[in-house]
């Protein structure tokens, strides 16, 4: 089920956030609840993802001790626990909104889809995982009903995009250009996969940059201080591919940030600017 990996589903909170919502406790609790059902929903996801690759991950260095590939959970057990999750985890989103619902059942499908075929196909499968991270900030603005902003589209699908390809290429550069454990590997090459890397990455820095200063933002959030969060986003994406050219690491991402301490700190500096900045100075 992966826990460490819940640390995705906070894209959900995004729209909490950039809503002005902070200060309302039941704004709070319905943004949390969707999070918990992002949480049973992408959990059940894994499941079914490590059933259709077990073969597959039992020949790589790491992923072949996953319980699954490893042989220590059945298939029949890990089937139907992510069929009670993904029932459990629906139930929740219709119980909530139905607009939580229906993204509920978007997120569920695509990711079926992702793991049942469309993984197969290059470019495509880094954008099916983009697309779940964009459900996730959809989900949080339908929850509390209100307007997603497509700059937080923008932003946040750029965001997923960039760390899906350090992910592919990270795989790639981890098996020394092997391909064994994926056949999509084959697809891709590390100079493709760097180049990708570089368009993104400018690509998110300048969106965000137009969207902290755009004279629309700061009416509609009554603020003109956004801006003094760029620098925190500069240093967190440098510093993420820091770690990823000169450590090695960022095949799983939720690590990279859960473990260094340096982007963690970085993380939550911007997060309290982005508070400051929306909440207190305006």
């Amino acid at each position: 089920m992966r826990p460490r990996q819940w640390v995705k589903n906070v894209f959900v909170f995004a729209a909490l956030v950039f809503a002005g919502q902070l200060g309302d406790a039941s704004a709070v609790l319905r943004a949390s609840a969707a999070f918990a059902v992002f949480c049973l929903l992408s959990s059940a996801v894994y499941l079914v993802n490590d059933l259709c690759d077990r073969e597959a991950d039992r020949f790589h260095p790491l992923k072949r001790q996953r319980p699954i590939a490893a042989g220590e959970i059945a298939p029949a057990t890990a089937a139907t626990v992510a069929v009670l999750l993904a029932v459990v985890a629906l139930a929740a989103a219709f119980g909530l909104s139905r607009g939580l619902g229906g993204v509920a059942v978007a997120y569920l499908a695509l990711n079926l889809a992702y793991s049942f075929g469309l993984k197969r196909i290059v470019i495509l499968d880094v954008m099916m995982v983009a697309a779940g991270f964009l459900l996730r900030a959809f989900a949080g603005a339908v929850v509390l009903n209100v307007a997603i902003s497509r700059w937080l589209v923008l932003c946040t699908g750029l965001l997923a995009l960039l760390l899906g390809f350090v992910k592919r290429r990270q795989e790639i550069a981890g098996l020394n250009g092997g391909a064994g454990t994926r056949a999509i590997l084959k697809e891709y090459s590390l100079p493709f996969l760097d180049q990708m890397i570089s368009i993104v990455t400018g690509a998110t820095v300048v969106a965000y940059s137009l969207y902290a200063f755009s004279p629309e933002v700061a009416q509609k959030l009554h603020t003109e201080h956004l801006g003094l969060t760029i620098p925190f986003v500069l240093f967190g994406i440098f510093r993420y591919l820091y770690l990823v050219h000169q450590r090695g690491v960022g095949e799983n991402p939720a690590v990279v940030v859960l473990t260094d301490a340096p982007l963690l700190v970085d993380v939550a500096l911007w997060g309290g600017a982005v508070v400051i900045a929306l909440y207190a100075w305006r």
